[in-house]
């Protein structure tokens, strides 16, 4: 089994690297591979160092899977060139994700959808990730009529430079700046670019990549994304209305039972789902599960997951897993 890395000197891929190694991924040939710029860096991996290369060479060398995570346009570019030696590749940015042609997956869900023609496989968007893992046994139970969703998100979502920016303004630091105002002290309800109807395109993800992972173009979404200074671990307050009612107790009960998805809902002991305790971990976090009671059939959750895990990493190495095991590459 030979896996290539693409993006192996990022903050994402690092963490891909770490799951990887924690999962004990069937590896025989690993491929490190990066930007001309990277290109000769030592990245040590089980205790063995290895040396960066080019994507270039990582090509010429026909990996069975390329885990990506070096940006739309590189994706866009180079994953196609892979497909062509025979390499089924995973791309974490959202070069791929609204493409009618590839499949958008979160292994708990639909993964069960893949085929060994799906040589290039989208991974959701990370504050995607985190919500429909904890609706998807909530929709298939009551089916889901309209979702809206306010997201507080780390500064690790937008990359090292943004947690260099966070770090810098704490230790009264002058350095780049990733955002147009300072983070630390401050929320931005801005992540990512603008689009032409005001959302931006991290609010648009949450709505077209719901849709398109619950197979249902006809849920209702809105969302705001707002971005907050924590190092890691996005968090979203989501308010689901469905078609049918629904008992609490159920609810709880459903979610207990979702592989991936851990219950913290103890307001006697003031236990919920808060960034500081998910980082590091795979599980999506729900807690504060309440009724809403301004209208029928409406359903308040907090949801809390380390974005760089589940929300990227552990996904892209979890599809990668159940390609192996369903021989599928």
């Amino acid at each position: 089994m030979k896996i290539a890395v693409v993006g192996a000197t990022g903050l994402v891929g690092g963490v891909m690297l770490k799951v990887l190694e924690e999962r004990n991924f069937q590896i025989d040939e690993l491929l490190l591979v990066a930007s001309e710029r990277s290109v000769g860096k030592k990245i040590k991996f089980r205790d063995k160092d290895y040396t960066v290369i080019s994507l270039f060479a990582a090509i010429e060398k026909s990996p069975n899977i390329a885990l990506f995570s070096a940006g739309g346009e590189t994706s866009l570019e180079w994953a196609p060139k892979f497909v062509e030696v025979g390499t089924t590749v995973i791309d974490n940015s959202s070069a791929w994700r609204m493409d009618h042609s590839k499949k958008l997956i979160v292994p708990e869900i639909n993964a069960a959808e893949l085929t060994k023609n799906d040589k290039i496989i989208a991974n959701p968007n990370c504050s995607t990730i985190q919500m429909v893992m904890a609706l998807a046994p909530l929709h298939k139970k009551y089916k889901i009529k309209r979702i809206v969703v306010s997201t507080y998100q780390s500064v690790s979502g937008t990359g090292i430079k943004a947690v260099e920016q966070m770090e810098n303004e704490i230790a009264g630091v002058e350095g780049e700046m990733a955002y147009p105002y300072p983070i630390h002290k401050n929320a931005i309800p801005h992540c990512d670019v603008f689009e032409e109807n005001g959302y931006t395109k991290e609010e648009m993800k949450l709505v077209r990549e719901t849709q398109k992972i619950l197979d249902n173009s006809a849920i209702a979404i809105t969302a705001t994304a707002v971005r907050i200074p924590t190092a890691g671990g996005h968090s979203e307050a989501v308010n689901v209305e469905f078609e049918e009612d629904f008992n609490l107790n159920e609810v709880r009960e459903l979610l207990n039972n979702t592989d991936g998805v851990t219950v913290q809902d103890n307001l006697d002991a003031n236990v919920y789902p808060m960034p500081m305790y998910a980082n590091g971990k795979d599980d999506v976090f729900v807690g504060r599960i309440r009724r809403d009671g301004s209208q029928p059939n409406s359903l308040n959750l907090w949801i809390v997951s380390d974005n760089l895990r589940k929300g990227a990493a552990t996904n892209t190495v979890q599809i990668a897993e159940y390609l192996v095991s369903k021989s599928l590459v």
